[in-house]
């Protein structure tokens, strides 16, 4: 992954005199799966909707597949596609239908068309509702169809805003099927969400919090960079004895859990190897749980608020 497909410097948006992207530096690799993530209000939209030409950049400069979004945003929009958060599908009009139209948005000849409409109608498991209207779909079938749209024409580089949100688990592993699909074929996919489980798919990750990265890298650098680890002992009667044993034999303060007693150490395997002795006696099972994105990200947006 040496080409860039996004790159951007210093990209900023004000609105008068408030500023809603303060400075964002960015370089996404062709091909890579990319997680734009932080809190409401970040301005990972406003970033998204500058990278995608809906936003004209008040300073800074940002290059998409090659193209200048301010100086050439017909190229750009050319060789992407976008996913926003709400659906933007037509519900009178029939999933085959909504394709033909975005078909002929992009300027697919006829042929073309018709390969590609049937081609996103297996790939998204629609080949049996293709006649009938959006409005009739559930919210997976709506949010599939909004992706086969976003793909029809091949887009280099795919920006999906929250693309499960409002999804029950069901439906958003299908769409975690379709985007790995999609990824298959060498789209880069940039993607904002809160279900901070679905970055953990991500070959790299950018936090931002009030318009400005805060910290970027793989998951498991910015999970390592955490430090701690946890033991959980699972414990039906949680006493005094208990809890002083378990801080004599870790060397750390134990905290309650709705399972029992936790500690937390840098190195689990010396504490946990001293903790063994408990369990099968007064501790039914002691397990090891490692940071998880979502600390990363409270201890990060906790910090700089």
């Amino acid at each position: 992954m040496t080409e860039l497909a996004i790159e951007a410097h210093d990209l900023g948006k004000d609105y008068g005199a408030n500023t809603a992207v303060r400075s964002v530096d960015l370089e996404v690799h062709s091909g890579e799966f990319f997680g734009f993530l932080g809190p409401n209000g970040a301005g990972k939209t406003t970033t998204i909707h500058m990278l995608t030409t809906l936003l004209r950049p008040t300073r800074g400069r940002a290059l998409v597949a090659g193209h200048d979004v301010v100086a050439r945003p017909l190229e750009v929009r050319r060789e992407i596609g976008l996913v926003f958060q709400e659906t933007t599908l037509d519900g009178e009009l029939t999933a085959e239908e909504n394709l033909r139209f975005a078909a002929r948005l992009y300027g697919l000849s006829r042929s073309e068309t018709a390969a590609r409409v049937e081609e996103v109608l297996t790939l998204f498991d629609l080949q049996g509702r293709r006649s009938d209207r959006a409005r009739t779909f559930s919210g997976g079938m709506r949010r599939a169809l909004d992706l086969a749209r976003g793909v029809l024409h091949r887009p280099r580089i795919l920006f999906l805003d929250e693309p499960t949100i409002g999804l029950d688990p069901v439906n958003r592993r299908a769409v975690w099927n379709y985007l790995g699909r999609i990824g298959e074929q060498g789209t880069t996919l940039f993607l904002t969400t809160h279900y901070l489980d679905e970055a953990d798919a991500c070959d790299r990750v950018v936090i931002v919090d009030h318009g400005a990265i805060i910290a970027q890298g793989t998951p498991e650098e910015l999970k390592r960079g955490l430090g701690a680890e946890n033991i959980e002992l699972e414990v039906d009667d949680v006493d005094q004895a208990l809890i002083d044993d378990v801080r004599r034999l870790s060397g750390v303060e134990p905290t309650r859990t709705s399972r029992g007693l936790g500690v937390t150490v840098d190195d689990t395997g010396p504490a946990l190897e001293a903790l063994l002795p408990l369990v099968n006696g007064r501790v039914r099972s002691a397990s090891v749980r490692r940071p998880s994105l979502d600390d990363v990200f409270v201890s990060l947006i906790g910090s700089a608020r």
